[in-house]
């Protein structure tokens, strides 16, 4: 047996020893402890003779048979792995005058594996063994009943994130440290990768070329790709050059260990980096889209993505086409393509448009059915008159209610002819019914004008024979300025009365001269019904009326047959002139 304690103080004698000290002279005393175990603790190898219910008897060749707990040949399921007439190695712990000797397939396991360790250490290091589960900071190594401690950064040249895969991995390992007293192994599963790689590495480059076709294997997936293993050097595959189609994750197609065909897309052979791409080693579907998916045929296929703007559906393996929000409805305003699709969905859509060169087809899907804008033009011709429900208000105007998913617009200047509506909402509330007249319908961007003041006439259209030269008005006045007084003279129609009007005297300003209220009377002097403007006179009118008085008060010596109106008229005329 291994004279531990003499082991422990060899240690502790030279603890102020450096690493490498303590290290050969660690290793000497173990290997010398070896040799000069005693007989009964040494590894002996010998025969199953019988398996009971809680020993199994072996034969060692001795006067008496050894016996073995039975525990020490189960699995981990608990069934017996061992049989009558297997040869074993076990280890003589002890005589038991009755049983006969005591005897441990354990330990001389044990013992077996730490000789190799030993002999590994001596002859490189590398020893052969199983990775076997995972614990904190790395993994662990089964290296013949014995469990070493591999780091995560050692499992691999370039580590996967999937650390089960790594799991059941069998190959050689290099020991990078041991202990035996802790029973501590540490190994180097990436040191022997390297290596090997290394005396492979410069015959593979040298056989490289870009555009070349190559066999390689999947070492490890990331989220933008994956590192493939070409024999000694590695490229990288992008998740761009994965598929002509759309491939959400890397993960999704390659596993660690995969075999895959690829071309070489770039080759740096100074820096030694390699793209590489599965894609360009089959046929571009894009080849072939002209004449499977002419302009305005339909196509069938399934929403694969949804963004925002639109739906990307995927019409076959590697093609794909967008059904932006303004393709998907005639009637409704989609703002998301979510309103209207989900992922999965089967969709039938019209080809729009086919850009080769960035490759894009546009689909429609309002196309499917029938334009309901192109009846409408019909149904509801200029001078129509409609009633709708106001549906929404902006501050340019309002939108009433035509048909399921037609609306037309009102706008505020269209409103009223007289008055300066600012806000519909002013005016009208949201959810009531107006009539209005169609004034203009425009099929191809989709929009029908309004319009509620024209339901009556213009005013201002009636204004020249109601507000003739010389005919006398009355008025409200509305407002005062400096340089006038606006009358109304009936709803929506207003006279401006110059301040050069409003008397023969000189008036300073109109603030002087009435109030907001007053009713004044005057004469009209222009009306101009496009400009919507009306001049009044105050002035004019007491021209005309001393006139009309003098020739009345003349005609009364005489023969007179004019009126106050022609005399007024003819007052005016004479003023003008």
């Amino acid at each position: 047996m291994v004279n531990f304690k003499r082991l422990d103080a060899v240690e502790e004698e030279h603890e102020e020893l450096d690493g490498e000290q303590q290290s050969t002279e660690f290793e000497a005393l173990f290997t010398q402890s070896l040799k000069d175990r005693p007989e009964r603790d040494k590894i002996i190898e010998g025969t199953v003779a019988r398996v009971d219910q809680d020993t199994v008897l072996v034969d060692i060749g001795l006067k008496s048979e050894g016996h073995v707990p039975i525990a020490e040949f189960r699995d981990a399921n608990g069934d017996v792995t061992v049989k009558v007439g297997d040869k074993i190695r076990v280890l003589m712990t002890r005589q038991d005058g009755k049983k006969g000797y005591v005897l441990s397939k354990k330990k001389a396991d044990y013992l077996s594996a730490w000789d190799k360790i030993g002999d590994a250490c001596q002859e490189g290091g590398i020893v052969e063994g199983t990775i076997s589960g995972k614990v904190n900071g790395g993994f662990t190594v089964d290296i013949g009943g014995i469990q070493a401690f591999l780091p995560s950064s050692q499992v691999d040249i370039r580590p996967s994130s999937d650390s089960d895969s790594y799991i059941g991995v069998k190959g050689n390992f290099k020991v990078i440290k041991v202990n035996q007293r802790r029973d501590n192994i540490v190994l180097s599963r990436r040191a022997v990768l390297e290596e090997e790689r290394a005396a492979i590495r410069d015959i593979t480059l040298a056989k490289l070329e870009e555009g070349q076709i190559v066999q390689g294997k999947i070492k490890n997936v990331t989220e933008y790709g994956a590192f493939v293993d070409l024999g000694g050097v590695d490229g990288l595959l992008h998740v761009s050059d994965l598929s002509w189609g759309r491939v959400g994750k890397p993960a999704d197609v390659l596993k660690p260990g995969q075999d895959i065909t690829a071309k070489i897309l770039k080759f740096d052979r100074t820096k030694g980096k390699i793209s590489l791409g599965v894609k360009q080693t089959l046929q571009d579907p894009w080849l072939d889209v002209p004449a499977k998916f002419p302009v305005t045929g339909r196509v069938k296929g399934k929403v694969v993505s949804l963004m925002e703007y639109g739906a990307f559906v995927e019409l076959e393996s590697g093609i794909e086409g967008l059904i932006h929000v303004s393709e998907m409805s005639w009637t409704k305003r989609v703002r998301r393509a979510a309103d209207m699709l989900s992922i999965g969905d089967e969709v039938e859509a019209v080809i729009l448009g086919i850009d080769m060169g960035n490759r894009k087809i546009s689909l429609g899907l309002k196309q499917i059915a029938e334009n309901p804008w192109t009846t409408i033009a019909e149904k509801y011709p200029a001078g129509t008159r409609i009633e709708g429900q106001i549906k929404n208000m902006t501050d340019f105007g309002m939108f009433i209610g035509i048909e399921d998913g037609i609306d037309g617009l009102v706008h505020v200047s269209d409103m009223s002819w007289t008055k300066r509506i600012k806000h519909p909402g002013d005016v009208y509330e949201k959810g009531s019914l107006v009539q209005a007249v169609v004034l203009k319908v425009d099929v191809e961007n989709e929009r029908l004008s309004l319009g509620i003041k024209q339901l009556e006439p213009d005013p201002w259209s009636l204004a020249p024979g109601k507000y003739r030269a010389g005919a006398l008005v009355k008025g409200k006045v509305t407002s005062l300025t400096d340089f006038g007084i606006f009358v109304e003279l009936e709803e929506g129609i207003e006279g401006l009365i110059h301040v050069s009007e409003l008397s023969r005297e000189k008036v300073a300003s109109a603030k002087d001269f009435a109030a907001v209220g007053d009713v004044l009377e005057a004469v009209v002097l222009t009306c101009d019904p496009k400009e919507r403007r009306i001049s009044l006179s105050i002035k004019s009118l007491h021209v005309a009326a001393e006139k009309a008085e003098f020739e009345q008060f003349m005609g009364s010596q005489g023969e007179s047959n004019s009126t106050f109106g022609d005399l007024l008229k003819q007052g005016l005329n004479n003023r003008s002139n």
